[in-house]
This record gives C-alpha cells, structure tokens and sequence, in this order.
C-alpha cells in the first residue's frame, strides 16, 4: 500500500513539473542563456523550501511519518567535490536539455528520444559506482 501512495506522490509531482514548464527544454534554454527568471524562481522556490524543512527537522526533532527518527548527517565541506560534481552535473543539464528528475516526466509525456539521456544518466551512475572509491570526495 506504502508503494501506491509514493506512485501517486510521484505522478502527482511529474504533473506539477509538466505543467510549470520545469521539464520544457526551452525554459532550461532560456535559464543557460540568462534570458528569463522563470527556472531560476522554481530553483529558488524549491532551495528555500529545503532550507526551511532541513532546518524544521534538525532544530525541533521531527520525525517521519511512521515515527522514525530522522537523523542527518553533516556533509564534510570540500570545494573540489562540489565544484567538479556541479561541472558534471551542469554539463549533463545543458547537453540533455533535463535534469534527471524530469527525465521521467519527459518519457511519460511521450518525448521518447529522451529514453537515450535515461540510459546514459543509467550508465553514468553505475560508472560512478565502480570508480568512486578512485575519486576525490
């Protein structure tokens, strides 16, 4: 039953990515070229949010909806990490036209070329797992 609930959440939210044009190559072209707020203000939106939420839970002890502790753990600061990371990150967005989360949203809009960038995001993710023990963290 768990699982229903998250497919629901899930379709729920691609919907909500569709329809604000988060998932639109053309808005994503815009945000690059820094000729429209539109992205940026969804970024912004959803950074606030995360701060917000992220701090709730560590300053007043909230837990999961089924009672579980939630513990965070602090990431230990590093610029290399990030800074080559975001790079790879970055690189993928503008070369695929979607962050992965859109990924999905696209294929199930019908945009099938994108099923190419899925496999390759695939494909990087478990090239990263074989070589992360190798690799600058």
């Amino acid at each position: 039953m768990r699982a229903f609930w998250y497919l629901i959440i899930g379709v729920f939210f691609g919907i909500v990515l569709f329809k604000s044009e988060a998932a639109s190559w053309f808005r994503i072209y815009e945000m690059f070229n820094f000729a429209s707020f539109h992205m940026y203000g969804i970024i912004g939106a959803a950074v606030v949010l995360g701060v917000i939420v992220t701090q709730s839970i560590k300053r007043f002890g909230l837990k999961s909806f089924y009672g579980a502790e939630i513990k965070i753990d602090t990431k230990e600061k590093s610029i290399s990490r990030y800074l080559i990371g975001g790079i790879f990150f970055g690189l993928g967005w503008g070369l695929a036209g979607a962050c992965p989360g859109p990924l999905f949203v696209l294929m199930g809009a019908g945009y099938f070329p994108i099923i190419i960038v899925f496999v390759s995001a695939i494909a990087g993710t478990f090239l990263y797992g074989k070589l992360k023990d190798h690799l600058p963290h």
